[in-house]
This record gives C-alpha cells, sequence and structure tokens, in this order.
C-alpha cells in the first residue's frame, strides 16, 4: 500500500473546514431543506463524517438529512466499466424538489461522477439549488465542474490514483494515498 500522501490529522482539519463552511452558508432554518448525498461510495463515508460534524450546529428539526445517490446507470463509460453486481442503491431520505442539496463526493478528478450524479438527482426531481462538496480536489478536469467546498487540493498527475480512507471508528487511521504507476522496465 502506498504511504499517506495527507496526515490523518490534515484529514480531520478539511473536514472541519467543509462543515464549517456549509454551516456558514446555510444557517439553522427549520422551514429549510438541506441535503447532503454522498455519491456511492467514497463520497457516502465523507457525507456521513460531515453528517456528524454539522449534528451540534443545528437544532434537531434543522438538521441536514443525509443520503445516497448512486451513479452505476448514468456512467459515461459503462460499457467499458460494466456495473458491479454488488452496488449501493440511491437513497434519498426526503423530497429534492424545491430543496437544496449537496453532492460530496471523496475525490473530484475529471467532473465525470458530478456529471453522473446530477443526471441522477434530476431523475428524482428538481431542487431548488445544488452545490458540490469534495474532501479533495485533485486537479484534472475534463468537464467545467467546480466545487463549491473544498477540505485539501492535491496536485497529482494523471496516471495517478488518489485514494481517500476514512477509517469507520478511529479517524486517527484516515489516510489519504496517492499511487504512483511504477516505472516501465
Amino acid at each position: 500500500m502506498p504511504s499517506p500522501a495527507v496526515p490523518a490529522t490534515a484529514l480531520g482539519d478539511a473536514l472541519a473546514k467543509l462543515a464549517n463552511e456549509i454551516a456558514a452558508r446555510h444557517p439553522a432554518d427549520p422551514a429549510a431543506r438541506l441535503i447532503l448525498l454522498g455519491v456511492a461510495n467514497g463520497g457516502v463515508h465523507v457525507a456521513t463524517r460531515l453528517q456528524w460534524l454539522l449534528r451540534d450546529r443545528y437544532p434537531e428539526a434543522a438538521r441536514p438529512r443525509t443520503g445516497i445517490i448512486d451513479i452505476s446507470f448514468h456512467r459515461d463509460d459503462i460499457g467499458r466499466n460494466p456495473i458491479p453486481k454488488e452496488f449501493t442503491p440511491t437513497l434519498i431520505p426526503i423530497d429534492v424538489t424545491g430543496a437544496t442539496v449537496i453532492l460530496v463526493d471523496d475525490v473530484l478528478q475529471s467532473g465525470r461522477t458530478v456529471k453522473a450524479a446530477l443526471d441522477e438527482l434530476f431523475d428524482h426531481g428538481r431542487p431548488a439549488k445544488v452545490e458540490l462538496a469534495v474532501l479533495v480536489d485533485r486537479g484534472g478536469r475534463t468537464l467545467p465542474v467546480a466545487a463549491d467546498y473544498t477540505g485539501i487540493t492535491l496536485h497529482a498527475g494523471p496516471d495517478e490514483k488518489v485514494t481517500v480512507i476514512l477509517h469507520s471508528t478511529d479517524p486517527r487511521h484516515d489516510a489519504i494515498t496517492i499511487a504512483r504507476p511504477s516505472p516501465k522496465s
């Protein structure tokens, strides 16, 4: 396994930054419907962490709801990468029509995942507003997509793989790794 490119404490700081920025932009309002939708699979873990960090910033009636958005059927590379047998289905806790939806993902690169997530989201209704929160922006956009909230910005080459690992019980084991391609002999 590659060594961590970012220490666990920096990930905690980046998640706190995302939560602070979301709370600042969306004050507690029981009438507002704020939904965090984690893009399956990596974004689900980030959305769950954000939900916990935002918990104390909102009264119970105004807390953002959290769900899952699966992009499997909207990917533009479905012919080359078939849908896995086990996938996480879309689970949206309330009607998205008229709500503010924050799509949450772990890594933003080309923008294709965001485009697929938007396609899936609009299959479920018409939100009043859609924002994007990413834990890591690694660069390399091929579509005109920018995050509204970014935790960490890394510069990774087009052949490098950025992986976010959020430990389920102990944030001290969180990591971001960058796997570089092995040199050709």
